[in-house]
């Protein structure tokens, strides 16, 4: 079974609080990816409370960004809809990466049908797509795990082509 994870494209960081010019130009790229997949797709949220500047994370970044239940938090309206037509599972993280992330995996695989490759798409290829691929590569090591540099955008081009150099090392297979 092929996994397509499709990381937090999010208003907030395409066209909101956090979004870029890049951001935005890679939801075509993420909409026709999720459109083409032949398997399951999980669309992950970062998702944060009112307290956000109140977490390490909202002290790091002072920014309020992707609170649950607002404009900023919810997907894309493209990557929505594709998402919609697809039926893909929804995943909210509290953080960058999600540990949850490789039990709805195996929640999804079946046992005549195990997990065989997973391929990440999304934002930021420098903080949520790294840190997601390392704990994917972790709970899966034997699978191969793969990152559509085409479908991410990092905080920077400058970060998303270091985190880009820094999962090749580390056996995830950049496309």
């Amino acid at each position: 079974m092929k996994f397509l994870l499709v990381i937090d494209m999010q208003n907030d960081f395409v066209d909101g609080a956090l979004g870029t010019k890049e951001a935005e130009a890679i939801v075509d790229n993420v909409v026709s990816e999720m459109k083409r997949w032949d398997g399951p797709i999980i669309c992950t949220r970062d998702t944060h409370g009112e307290n956000y500047l109140h977490t390490q994370e909202g002290r790091n970044l002072p920014v309020i960004h992707c609170v649950e239940g607002t404009k900023g938090w919810e997907l894309n309206e493209s990557v929505a809809e594709a998402a919609a037509e697809r039926d893909a599972a929804l995943l909210d993280k509290p953080s960058f990466g999600s540990l949850e992330l490789p039990k709805c995996i195996l929640l999804m695989a079946k046992e005549d049908d195990p997990v065989e490759e997973i391929t990440l798409i999304g934002l930021c290829t420098d903080i949520c797509v790294i840190s997601n691929a390392m704990i994917l590569k972790a709970a899966f090591p034997e699978v191969p795990v793969r990152v559509k540099s085409s479908c991410c955008a990092g905080v920077t081009p400058e970060q998303h082509q270091n985190a880009l150099n820094a999962m090749a090392p580390c056996q995830i297979e950049v496309i």
